[in-house]
């Protein structure tokens, strides 16, 4: 009795996370917490002065100066354009045949007195025969295709020793009841960063790129606890 008592007390429970969202659109995360809003708003890292050789300044404020994130707290565009295609075909196939046949037709006249003693049809000369035979044939095939095309601003949230910059990036968009995010971070070099201020994804070292939702749309295509218990547990 106790253990269902608690089991309806979890369920009761899961159930009043999700009624708090009926009627009203998901709320967006606070975006004064993480790493980004911790990197902006910190100390930045001394930035190296190179001397000054010519007429026009190299500063990152001047019109032709470097603006290319290089410190903490600086932001980049991190731009994806993933167009991937996996095709994946295997046959494989196997067969075996086989047959045996022991016979005794002569070994000093044992066979003859033997033979004498065995049912009528039977006799030493075949005592033996077996034939075998497996087949196999085995077949499968995998075809993928994934298609993303975002840009999102990324923050760098720490310069490692070695002079790599580890990047966070998140973006929320909430269209009526449903709201997408975005999720990018990984380690880029400075040096692959272009003019522009952007990099691409497949120049990011651990790259960790996440883009779903919730909201209702994503709420009603998700299979209910007590379903998703169930799988867990049957065995079939």
């Amino acid at each position: 009795m106790r253990g269902k008592v608690c089991l309806f007390f979890m369920i009761a429970m899961s159930a009043c996370g999700r009624m708090e969202n009926v009627g009203r659109a998901p709320a967006f995360n606070a975006s004064d917490r993480g790493e980004e809003f911790k990197a902006m708003t910190g100390s930045p890292l001394p930035y190296g002065r190179q001397a000054e050789a010519s007429l026009w300044s190299r500063e990152r404020g001047s019109l032709l100066g470097d603006q290319r994130a290089v410190q903490r707290g600086d932001i980049l565009t991190v731009v994806i354009e993933i167009d991937d295609r996996a095709e994946i075909t295997n046959s494989s196939g196997r067969s075996r045949a086989g047959s045996d046949s022991l016979g005794v037709p002569s070994l000093f006249g044992i066979p003859q007195i033997v033979d004498r003693a065995l049912p009528v049809g039977a006799s030493m000369s075949d005592a033996v025969s077996t034939n075998s035979r497996s087949s196999y044939q085995g077949n499968g095939s995998v075809a993928r295709k994934e298609k993303l095309t975002l840009r999102v601003a990324a923050t760098v949230v720490e310069v490692m020793p070695n002079g790599v910059l580890r990047i966070e990036g998140t973006q929320e968009v909430r269209v009526n009841f449903e709201l997408r995010e975005l999720l990018v971070s990984g380690f880029v070099r400075p040096e692959d960063i272009s003019r522009q201020n952007a990099i691409t994804y497949d120049k990011i070292a651990g790259a960790r790129i996440s883009y779903g939702g919730r909201g209702q749309i994503t709420d009603v295509q998700q299979p209910r606890i007590g379903q998703q218990v169930a799988d867990i547990i049957l065995p079939f």
